[in-house]
């Protein structure tokens, strides 16, 4: 498992922040129909999760390009950080100790990863909602800040629908 530092971190965030400006529809358009509004963000809220999900212990190919993609972060965000603003590169920001998913989380998992998968060969209109949204899970779900908090309830929550779908006591 790779563990997300500062600079890693910091690319989690402005994939946010790039994401909710690009979304922000305008103070009059929010109050006059909110729940549009903020239905426009579920495809990378999904992806979001999805991206947490992915980092919590999942191995084998779909692991090893959460991994990847951490480690790819991690040195694009510390290269900016350390020539861009004079920070000091490899700083882990990694949260307290994790819930793995258990093997039926893990189901849960593969079946989502074919859902994202085929969402993002499918749709032109959220197909980089899901890849960005996906790239910041990854990036920020194990962090040390409070995206890294919402890892637990998610696992839980995948391994509970685990057990509910395989009917497996886990």
């Amino acid at each position: 498992m790779q563990f997300v530092t500062i600079g890693g971190v910091t690319i989690g965030v402005c994939i946010l922040v790039a994401t909710l400006v690009q979304w922000w529809p305008g103070s009059k358009s929010l109050r006059s129909d909110p729940l549009g509004a903020a239905g426009a963000l579920l495809p990378f809220l999904f992806a979001w999760a999805y991206g947490a999900l992915i980092t919590l212990g999942v191995g084998g190919l779909i692991g090893w390009a959460a991994d990847t993609t951490v480690w790819i972060t991690n040195w694009l965000g510390d290269a900016a950080l350390v020539w861009g603003v004079g920070g000091r590169a490899g700083q882990h920001s990694t949260g307290a100790a994790y819930i793995p998913l258990t093997q039926v989380g893990g189901g849960i998992v593969l079946i989502l990863t074919a859902a994202i998968v085929v969402a993002i060969k499918k749709s032109s209109r959220f197909g980089r909602d899901l890849k960005w949204g996906t790239w910041c899970g990854i990036t920020l779900g194990t962090s040390a800040g409070v995206a890294g908090f919402a890892a637990a309830p998610l696992a839980e929550a995948a391994n509970w629908l685990g057990v509910q779908v395989y009917g497996v006591i886990a």
